[in-house]
């Protein structure tokens, strides 16, 4: 049985997101205050990746000269319709401001247009969600409209979106509060259309000790959504701070062209105890599906280190490209 290794990417990878396209997976990850911004990745067997560059390369797409650390991009989505590639992230100011935009490619490797920004976009960890009635959909978090309940109380929200006119339409709906009760931070939607569902999935319960990945359904994309009664599907806070494998939240779901199912997600390495030295890395983990629900490395529901490898043909690349990220300040 051949096995692959985590995490599929070691180091400052955080935030995950991921695409199939034929027989192709296409991944980026969050960068913040680095430049040039959110490196996009490219396999064939979901767990060896070759850097093909980065989204935001030139700083007509976005300045970052003087962003402090921490701000910066957060959490981006891509997606792939028609030919079209997307990434939709949110820049987050100095200030602690959110601005969502997103930017298009015919070719991941680049050139990447120009941003589109969102007006009326609050939030932050903005998706995408292609239908299939034509519709796209956008969605993010927000503070609830009636106020927070308790501190870092969000809501999960979607509104139709015209990428060609590049602004919002229609209402904003509410469609989940998230699984867990004070479990702040209800952040990072992803929907999919599996089926005849409709699926969320979100993290919880902040980016540290007791982050949480959870998941609800509906018939309809606007909702209402019901949350699984097995939430979180996956976590590790259980497990407590001497198990080496920490703060595993922010998933993706993706399907092979063979019809199995894996999830991205964010978790960090412990050394010389509680430290988390290479910051928030990118797992993979296997999916199987049960009455219509995801359950996560079945008959264990932890990432582990070693797994058995995605039923994909193993692709060793020929070289291994080093890029330098240097903090976006000015030379000048």
């Amino acid at each position: 049985m051949r096995t692959f290794r985590n995490p599929v990417m070691p180091g400052f990878y955080p935030d995950p997101s991921a695409i199939r396209v034929g027989e192709d997976y296409y991944l980026v990850t969050s960068s913040f205050e680095f430049f040039p911004g959110v490196p996009i990745f490219h396999s064939k067997d979901l767990v060896n990746w070759r850097q093909l560059g980065h989204v935001l390369d030139r700083p007509s797409q976005l300045n970052l000269d003087h962003t402090i650390p921490s701000m910066g991009i957060w959490a981006p989505t891509l997606r792939y319709h028609q030919g079209i590639f997307y990434m939709i992230t949110t820049y987050v100011d100095n200030d602690k401001n959110q601005h969502n935009f997103y930017v298009t490619a015919t070719d991941p490797a680049g050139d990447w247009s120009d941003p589109v920004w969102l007006e009326d976009a609050p939030g932050i960890d903005s998706s995408l969600f292609f239908d299939e009635d034509g519709k796209v959909y956008y969605t993010g978090n927000r503070v609830p409209p009636e106020g927070q309940d308790y501190p870092k109380d969000m809501d999960i929200w979607l509104q139709e979106i015209d990428l060609e006119a590049g602004r919002l339409i229609g209402p904003k709906i509410s469609i989940w509060k998230g699984a867990l009760k004070v479990a702040h931070a209800q952040e990072g939607p992803h929907i999919y259309r599996i089926g005849n569902w409709y699926y969320v999935l979100i993290a919880e319960g902040g980016t540290g000790h007791t982050h949480a990945i959870t998941i609800a359904r509906s018939r309809n994309v606007t909702g209402p959504y019901e949350g699984h009664k097995a939430n979180p599907i996956l976590t590790h806070r259980h497990l407590g701070r001497q198990y080496p494998i920490v703060n595993v939240g922010h998933g993706e779901l993706v399907e092979t062209q063979h019809g199995d199912w894996w999830m991205f997600c964010l978790a960090s390495r412990t050394c010389g105890g509680y430290y988390r030295n290479l910051g928030r890395e990118t797992f993979l983990t296997p999916v199987a599906w049960e009455n219509e629900w995801p359950v996560v490395n079945p008959g264990k529901g932890v990432l582990e280190f070693e797994s058995a490898a995605p039923d994909l043909p193993e692709t060793k690349w020929p070289e291994l490209r080093l890029v330098m990220i240097l903090p976006a300040v000015s030379w000048a």
